[in-house]
């Protein structure tokens, strides 16, 4: 392996049995290896969950190392989402008969929520047509953005988001193939930010590990492009307490001096008022004007306006 080689590549499982978290779902992909009886399937969930990796895996324990290549068309539908994609790209190689002793090929549309629906008609009528010489994987984030008529021909695979746990062994794992040192609450940082997504949470460990070898919370943190928790808590509390003056001047330290955008600030925020030790009645309210203020930043308004009169808000509620 090349030093310089991306580290959710390097430590990518190549067995469905490496797979991180989603033991049930390795089971059944594991029965149909077995039986060589696979379906057209969906998989679906948040991303960073090993959707793609999995259909990958399955591909090479179906056709082993020698020909799951030639055996394996892996397109992204988000890049080639027209109907000229599906009636030429994909009819052409579904038409071509496998190599090797499985009797079918396998296309894969990564970012299958993507296609448009004209495309998605034409696929579900090509995989009607090859499904003797190929069988489909389609992965998304949404399943519900795939017509009704696909979701109904496919076996479906729902990912769930990753465990602390599970993220943390990960982490840890690749500090010791590459020979770093994690502080414990770098390591929290890391889940934290990512969220489950454990591609996310490779790449922070990535970033965070350019500098030096020895990984620290406010390495993680300022890779991340994202304020410590503490700041965020102490901007919000301030707020609560009427100290307006005060509450804007830490919000313009994280959008000015730390780069942060409005919807990233929005974000931090929802998560730390589940956090304050106030009566839930105030949370709900919080976090009904942190809901109005990211529609608005959505629709376009000037984010550090909106964000003031967030503050606003709260000041209002804390008094």
């Amino acid at each position: 392996m090349e030093e310089t080689e991306i580290w959710t590549e390097k430590y990518r499982p190549r067995k469905l049995d490496e797979l991180v978290g989603q033991a049930e779902i390795v089971a059944r992909l594991k029965t149909f290896v077995k039986t060589k009886a696979l379906p057209h399937t969906l998989f679906a969930g948040p991303p960073g969950t090993g959707k793609t990796t999995a259909a990958l895996c399955l591909a090479r324990e179906l056709f082993g190392e020698e020909y799951w290549r030639q055996n394996l068309l892996e397109l992204n539908a988000s890049d080639e989402r027209g109907i000229d994609t599906i009636r030429e790209r994909v009819k052409d190689y579904a038409r071509t008969m496998p190599i090797g002793e499985v009797p079918y090929k396998i296309v894969l549309l990564d970012e299958a929520d993507a296609l448009t629906p004209e495309a998605q008609h034409a696929l579900r009528r090509t995989m009607e047509m090859y499904s003797r010489s190929c069988r489909f994987i389609l992965d998304c984030n949404y399943s519900s953005r795939i017509i009704e008529p696909i979701q109904s021909r496919c076996a479906l695979f729902r990912f769930r988001r990753l465990t602390d746990e599970e993220v943390g062994e990960m982490l840890k794992r690749i500090a010791k193939g590459e020979g770093l040192t994690l502080d414990p609450k770098a390591v929290e940082a890391v889940i934290r930010v990512s969220e489950g997504d454990l591609r996310r949470a490779i790449n922070l460990l990535q970033a965070a590990a350019a500098v030096r070898k020895h990984v620290t919370e406010k390495a993680v943190y300022e890779v991340a492009a994202a304020a410590h928790p503490e700041e965020v808590r102490e901007m919000v509390e301030l707020a609560l307490r009427g100290d307006f003056e005060g509450a804007r001047k830490k919000l313009y330290e994280l959008l000015i001096d730390r780069g942060l955008s409005g919807e990233d600030v929005l974000g931090q925020v929802h998560r730390e008022i589940l956090n304050l030790k106030i009566p839930e009645r105030k949370k709900l309210e919080l976090v009904e004007r942190v809901g109005e203020f990211s529609f608005r930043i959505t629709e376009g308004a000037n984010e550090r306006i909106q964000l003031e009169a967030m503050l606003a808000q709260f000041a209002l509620v804390g008094s």
